[in-house]
Protein backbone atom coordinates (compact mmCIF):
# COMPACT_ATOMS: atom_id res chain seq x y z
CA UNK A 1 0.00 0.00 0.00
CA UNK A 2 1.70 3.44 -0.88
CA UNK A 3 2.24 5.72 1.61
CA UNK A 4 0.06 8.77 2.20
CA UNK A 5 1.59 12.55 2.96
CA UNK A 6 0.81 12.26 6.40
CA UNK A 7 2.36 8.78 6.85
CA UNK A 8 5.74 9.96 4.86
CA UNK A 9 5.32 13.60 6.96
CA UNK A 10 5.68 11.10 10.39
CA UNK A 11 8.49 8.92 8.72
CA UNK A 12 10.33 11.99 7.94
CA UNK A 13 9.98 13.67 11.31
CA UNK A 14 11.00 10.17 13.21
CA UNK A 15 14.07 10.16 11.09
CA UNK A 16 15.44 13.45 11.83
CA UNK A 17 17.84 13.98 14.21
CA UNK A 18 17.29 16.11 17.45
CA UNK A 19 18.88 18.94 18.54
CA UNK A 20 21.34 17.11 20.80
CA UNK A 21 22.09 14.38 18.01
CA UNK A 22 23.01 17.61 15.59
CA UNK A 23 25.46 18.94 18.02
CA UNK A 24 27.37 15.30 18.40
CA UNK A 25 27.90 15.84 14.57
CA UNK A 26 28.49 19.54 14.75
CA UNK A 27 31.28 18.57 16.95
CA UNK A 28 32.17 15.83 14.64
CA UNK A 29 32.49 18.18 12.01
CA UNK A 30 34.34 21.05 13.70
CA UNK A 31 37.16 18.40 14.90
CA UNK A 32 37.63 17.02 11.74
CA UNK A 33 38.63 20.70 10.09
CA UNK A 34 40.72 21.21 13.13
CA UNK A 35 42.52 18.95 12.41
CA UNK A 36 43.06 19.64 8.63
CA UNK A 37 44.04 23.49 10.60
CA UNK A 38 46.57 21.67 12.41
CA UNK A 39 48.10 20.28 9.83
CA UNK A 40 49.04 23.65 7.86
CA UNK A 41 49.90 25.26 11.43
CA UNK A 42 53.74 25.90 12.69
CA UNK A 43 55.61 28.10 10.60
CA UNK A 44 54.89 31.66 10.82
CA UNK A 45 53.28 32.91 7.58
CA UNK A 46 55.42 36.13 5.99
CA UNK A 47 52.68 38.80 4.02
CA UNK A 48 54.05 42.19 2.67
CA UNK A 49 50.84 43.38 1.56
CA UNK A 50 47.08 43.55 2.08
CA UNK A 51 46.29 41.36 -0.90
CA UNK A 52 48.86 38.76 0.50
CA UNK A 53 47.57 38.75 4.10
CA UNK A 54 44.07 38.41 2.59
CA UNK A 55 45.14 35.16 0.03
CA UNK A 56 46.63 33.72 3.22
CA UNK A 57 43.35 33.58 5.41
CA UNK A 58 41.03 32.47 2.48
CA UNK A 59 43.74 29.13 1.86
CA UNK A 60 42.93 28.82 5.57
CA UNK A 61 39.25 29.42 5.58
CA UNK A 62 38.80 26.92 2.52
CA UNK A 63 40.65 24.67 4.06
CA UNK A 64 38.32 24.44 6.38
CA UNK A 65 35.14 25.06 4.77
CA UNK A 66 36.07 22.20 2.32
CA UNK A 67 35.09 19.64 5.47
CA UNK A 68 32.68 21.74 7.13
CA UNK A 69 30.18 22.75 4.47
CA UNK A 70 29.15 18.93 2.82
CA UNK A 71 28.73 17.86 6.69
CA UNK A 72 27.09 20.56 7.98
CA UNK A 73 24.62 20.95 4.70
CA UNK A 74 24.14 17.59 5.16
CA UNK A 75 22.76 17.92 8.38
CA UNK A 76 20.48 20.72 7.81
CA UNK A 77 20.15 20.89 3.85
CA UNK A 78 17.60 23.46 4.29
CA UNK A 79 19.60 26.21 6.78
CA UNK A 80 21.08 28.79 5.00
CA UNK A 81 24.41 29.40 5.60
CA UNK A 82 27.27 31.95 7.26
CA UNK A 83 31.12 31.76 6.62
CA UNK A 84 31.52 35.70 6.69
CA UNK A 85 33.20 36.78 10.15
CA UNK A 86 32.56 40.34 10.04
CA UNK A 87 29.42 40.40 9.46
CA UNK A 88 26.79 41.59 12.16
CA UNK A 89 23.21 42.12 12.81
CA UNK A 90 19.91 39.74 12.70
CA UNK A 91 19.56 37.04 10.08
CA UNK A 92 16.65 36.45 8.16
CA UNK A 93 14.24 33.65 9.55
CA UNK A 94 14.96 29.87 9.64
CA UNK A 95 17.72 28.36 10.32
CA UNK A 96 21.07 29.32 9.43
CA UNK A 97 24.41 27.57 9.94
CA UNK A 98 26.77 30.50 11.30
CA UNK A 99 31.15 29.37 10.80
CA UNK A 100 33.86 30.68 11.61
CA UNK A 101 36.40 28.17 9.85
CA UNK A 102 39.18 29.70 11.69
CA UNK A 103 38.60 31.75 14.27
CA UNK A 104 41.55 33.94 15.06
CA UNK A 105 42.93 32.56 11.55
CA UNK A 106 45.69 35.48 11.71
CA UNK A 107 47.14 34.30 14.87
CA UNK A 108 47.08 30.75 12.78
CA UNK A 109 49.38 32.59 10.21
CA UNK A 110 51.42 34.07 12.70
CA UNK A 111 51.84 30.54 14.47
CA UNK A 112 50.20 31.62 17.65
CA UNK A 113 48.44 29.39 19.68
CA UNK A 114 44.80 31.31 19.60
CA UNK A 115 42.55 29.54 17.12
CA UNK A 116 39.83 27.48 16.84
CA UNK A 117 37.03 25.98 14.76
CA UNK A 118 33.40 27.14 15.09
CA UNK A 119 29.56 26.03 13.96
CA UNK A 120 26.59 27.59 15.42
CA UNK A 121 23.25 26.71 14.24
CA UNK A 122 20.51 29.44 14.75
CA UNK A 123 17.28 29.18 14.41
CA UNK A 124 14.85 32.10 14.18
CA UNK A 125 17.85 34.65 15.05
CA UNK A 126 18.48 32.46 18.77
CA UNK A 127 21.58 30.28 19.16
CA UNK A 128 20.40 26.44 19.65
CA UNK A 129 23.91 24.38 19.72
CA UNK A 130 27.27 25.63 19.16
CA UNK A 131 30.26 23.12 18.77
CA UNK A 132 34.27 24.73 19.70
CA UNK A 133 37.40 22.91 18.98
CA UNK A 134 40.96 23.82 20.07
CA UNK A 135 42.92 21.86 17.86
CA UNK A 136 46.13 22.49 19.45
CA UNK A 137 44.62 21.45 23.11
CA UNK A 138 42.45 18.84 21.57
CA UNK A 139 39.39 20.00 23.23
CA UNK A 140 35.69 20.75 22.12
CA UNK A 141 33.45 23.15 24.01
CA UNK A 142 29.65 22.11 23.06
CA UNK A 143 26.53 23.93 24.56
CA UNK A 144 22.63 23.02 23.19
CA UNK A 145 19.98 25.20 24.51
CA UNK A 146 18.47 24.25 27.66
CA UNK A 147 20.66 21.49 28.38
CA UNK A 148 24.01 23.38 29.64
CA UNK A 149 27.83 23.98 28.30
CA UNK A 150 30.24 21.19 28.33
CA UNK A 151 34.35 20.83 28.09
CA UNK A 152 34.58 17.58 26.50
CA UNK A 153 31.53 16.09 28.24
CA UNK A 154 32.37 18.04 31.45
CA UNK A 155 29.76 20.64 32.84
CA UNK A 156 31.04 24.23 32.72
CA UNK A 157 30.04 27.00 35.40
CA UNK A 158 30.90 30.41 35.08
CA UNK A 159 32.78 32.17 38.54
CA UNK A 160 31.27 33.18 41.73
CA UNK A 161 33.23 36.24 41.46
CA UNK A 162 31.60 38.92 43.29
CA UNK A 163 34.08 41.59 43.66
CA UNK A 164 35.55 43.22 39.88
CA UNK A 165 38.05 44.44 42.08
CA UNK A 166 39.51 40.65 42.65
CA UNK A 167 38.28 40.15 38.41
CA UNK A 168 40.26 39.53 35.72
CA UNK A 169 37.99 40.70 32.72
CA UNK A 170 39.05 40.46 28.69
CA UNK A 171 38.43 42.40 25.82
CA UNK A 172 39.00 41.60 21.89
CA UNK A 173 38.56 44.60 19.02
CA UNK A 174 36.00 43.10 16.37
CA UNK A 175 37.42 43.58 13.19
CA UNK A 176 40.55 45.59 11.63
CA UNK A 177 40.10 48.94 9.88
CA UNK A 178 37.15 49.88 12.72
CA UNK A 179 35.25 52.82 13.37
CA UNK A 180 36.88 55.61 14.69
CA UNK A 181 34.15 56.28 16.95
CA UNK A 182 34.57 52.84 18.41
CA UNK A 183 38.43 52.46 18.95
CA UNK A 184 38.01 55.78 21.01
CA UNK A 185 35.40 53.78 22.52
CA UNK A 186 37.85 50.90 23.04
CA UNK A 187 40.10 52.91 24.28
CA UNK A 188 38.12 54.86 26.99
CA UNK A 189 36.44 51.11 27.87
CA UNK A 190 39.79 49.54 28.82
CA UNK A 191 41.12 52.45 30.70
CA UNK A 192 37.96 52.17 33.10
CA UNK A 193 38.77 48.72 33.19
CA UNK A 194 42.11 48.70 34.19
CA UNK A 195 41.08 51.11 37.44
CA UNK A 196 38.28 48.76 37.74
CA UNK A 197 38.94 45.18 37.95
CA UNK A 198 41.85 43.31 38.88
CA UNK A 199 43.34 41.82 35.48
CA UNK A 200 42.70 43.25 32.24
CA UNK A 201 43.25 40.84 29.23
CA UNK A 202 43.29 42.13 25.63
CA UNK A 203 43.37 40.20 22.31
CA UNK A 204 41.88 38.09 19.71
CA UNK A 205 39.52 36.05 18.87
CA UNK A 206 36.71 37.07 21.13
CA UNK A 207 35.35 32.83 21.29
CA UNK A 208 38.38 32.09 23.37
CA UNK A 209 37.80 34.58 25.60
CA UNK A 210 34.03 33.27 26.17
CA UNK A 211 35.50 30.03 26.37
CA UNK A 212 37.40 31.47 29.74
CA UNK A 213 34.12 33.07 31.30
CA UNK A 214 32.31 29.51 30.78
CA UNK A 215 34.64 27.87 32.28
CA UNK A 216 34.93 30.17 35.23
CA UNK A 217 38.35 30.98 34.31
CA UNK A 218 37.76 34.78 33.07
CA UNK A 219 34.75 36.89 34.91
CA UNK A 220 33.62 39.18 32.11
CA UNK A 221 34.13 39.97 28.50
CA UNK A 222 33.01 42.90 26.26
CA UNK A 223 33.46 43.79 23.03
CA UNK A 224 31.60 46.65 20.85
CA UNK A 225 30.78 46.29 17.39
CA UNK A 226 30.86 42.71 17.35
CA UNK A 227 30.07 40.43 14.58
CA UNK A 228 27.96 37.42 15.11
CA UNK A 229 30.45 34.58 14.07
CA UNK A 230 33.18 35.76 16.99
CA UNK A 231 29.96 35.99 19.42
CA UNK A 232 27.40 33.54 18.73
CA UNK A 233 29.14 30.89 19.77
CA UNK A 234 30.51 32.12 23.20
CA UNK A 235 27.38 33.78 23.78
CA UNK A 236 25.55 30.51 23.99
CA UNK A 237 27.97 28.84 25.80
CA UNK A 238 28.00 31.74 29.23
CA UNK A 239 24.52 31.26 28.87
CA UNK A 240 24.38 27.63 29.32
CA UNK A 241 27.20 27.85 32.06
CA UNK A 242 24.99 30.63 34.35
CA UNK A 243 26.40 33.50 33.08
CA UNK A 244 24.83 36.93 32.21
CA UNK A 245 24.52 38.88 28.56
CA UNK A 246 23.67 42.31 27.88
CA UNK A 247 24.91 45.18 26.07
CA UNK A 248 27.89 47.38 27.60
CA UNK A 249 24.70 49.71 28.89
CA UNK A 250 23.16 46.63 30.69
CA UNK A 251 19.62 46.03 28.33
CA UNK A 252 19.21 42.61 26.44
CA UNK A 253 22.07 42.17 23.66
CA UNK A 254 21.28 40.44 20.45
CA UNK A 255 22.47 40.59 17.19
CA UNK A 256 21.63 43.84 16.07
CA UNK A 257 23.41 45.60 19.23
CA UNK A 258 26.38 47.66 18.96
CA UNK A 259 28.38 46.22 21.74
CA UNK A 260 28.31 43.23 23.98
CA UNK A 261 29.15 41.79 27.72
CA UNK A 262 29.43 38.48 28.83
CA UNK A 263 29.64 38.22 32.65
CA UNK A 264 29.66 36.19 36.05
CA UNK A 265 26.12 37.35 37.50
CA UNK A 266 27.91 38.33 40.55
CA UNK A 267 30.22 41.14 38.47
CA UNK A 268 27.57 42.12 35.84
CA UNK A 269 26.22 44.96 37.39
CA UNK A 270 29.65 46.35 38.27
CA UNK A 271 31.36 45.61 35.24
CA UNK A 272 28.13 47.69 33.55
CA UNK A 273 28.45 50.47 35.69
CA UNK A 274 32.05 50.73 35.07
CA UNK A 275 32.36 50.59 31.46
CA UNK A 276 29.49 52.84 31.15
CA UNK A 277 31.84 55.83 33.07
Amino acid sequence: MPESPQTTAVAASAAAPSDAELLDQTATAVRAAGSALRERFGEVVRYQTREELMRALAANDDTALDILRPRLTRLRPEAGWVEDELDGGALPPGEWWVVDPAEGNVNHLNALPEWAVTATLVRENQPVLTAVHLPLTGETYTALAGAGAHLDGRPLRVSQAADLGLSIVATSQARPDEDDDVVRRVGSSITAMLFGALVVRTAVPATLHLLHVAAGRIDAFWQFAGARADLLPGALLVTEAGGRLSDAEGRPWTPRSESFLAAAPGVHAEAVATLSR
